[in-house]
């Protein structure tokens, strides 16, 4: 029996221990979109929060499902769980719905004709972004749009010298802005998002720039980096947690050698005045404006 998982559901819904990963939020799992059609025989999916991500999700799961398989998905009901049961219908599926722990959780079997599986897919699928003229895809941060934290970074940021690295670098935005130092010899573009590095990879053609799908917080630090440049997250699953800016922080200054800097911009809200000047020799409020601060740190 081939069982896939997509997310990390709560432990009150028993995820399938064997399944296979198909989130592109975790790091080395298979690509839903890589599954062949009718080749599986249940799959189990915590639902992304937005409505293109979510319904090029599910369309992709009932693509990948035999008829007959069991697509057991859930969300959170203030995170598309209400949404859940007529998205489902729309695909012509039957749905059974019952509600637990705060989500809405639909059970399907699937017929053997469905509808709107090609269109919803499209609908999710990467693309070039009109107006960003770079490729992305709905569930990427920002994804189409220019981030206004970013842009304000990418406005001050001075040219960079040295090997560094664009941590939670999304579509590449911020790496095209410090390429364009020529005195920048390599750039790893570091992003926990697949399809972010995905984009990235179309976006970026520079020889210097290396592409790595990894969690920041749990990369090796060798401690020989020349420069950072970050916009870190603060939502873990849709809900806000100052803590990942605040690892990106620490392992910002793990990664650097004495002497490097890390350009850091962050929501005005965010406490993370403490961690910068915990862990690095001088920090520098560059520009707060438009409902984000911008910082200077060396180590």
């Amino acid at each position: 029996m081939t069982t896939l998982l997509y997310g990390r559901p709560p432990a009150v819904f028993d995820p399938p221990g064997d399944a296979a990963q198909t989130s592109p939020l975790i790091p080395g799992s298979t690509p839903l979109e890589s599954v062949a059609e009718g080749s599986v025989d249940a799959i189990m999916v915590y639902a992304p929060p937005g409505v293109l991500e979510r319904r090029y999700t599910l369309a992709l799961a009932l693509r990948a499902l035999k008829t007959g398989g069991r697509l057991d998905v859930m969300a959170a009901k203030d995170k598309g769980g209400s949404r859940l049961n007529k998205e489902l219908e729309a695909f012509g599926v039957e749905v059974g719905e019952s509600a637990k722990a705060h989500h809405r959780r639909c059970v399907v079997l699937k017929p053997a004709t469905t509808t709107g599986l090609d269109e919803a897919i499209a609908a999710g699928a990467p693309r070039i972004v009109p107006g960003l003229e770079a490729w992305s895809q709905p569930g990427v941060f920002a994804w189409d749009r220019i981030d206004p934290g970013s842009a304000l970074l990418a406005a001050h940021l001075p040219p960079m010298k040295g090997s560094g690295a664009d941590l939670g670098c999304g579509y590449g935005a911020l790496a095209t802005v410090t390429l364009r130092s020529a005195q920048v010899t390599a750039l790893r573009l570091i992003d926990l998002d697949r399809r972010a590095i995905e984009a990235a990879r179309k976006n970026v053609a520079d020889a210097r720039a290396a592409f790595e799908w990894a969690d920041v917080r749990t990369l090796e630090a060798a401690g020989d980096l020349e420069f950072i440049v970050t916009n870190p997250p603060f939502h873990d699953g849709g809900t806000e947690d100052k803590r990942l800016g605040q690892a990106f922080i620490q392992k910002a200054a793990a990664m650097l050698k004495k002497g490097g800097v890390m350009w850091l911009v962050a929501n005005r809200h965010l406490p993370y005045e403490a961690e910068l000047n915990a862990a690095f020799r001088r920090v520098r409020m560059v520009a707060d404006k438009g409902g984000y601060k911008l910082f200077e740190a060396v180590k």
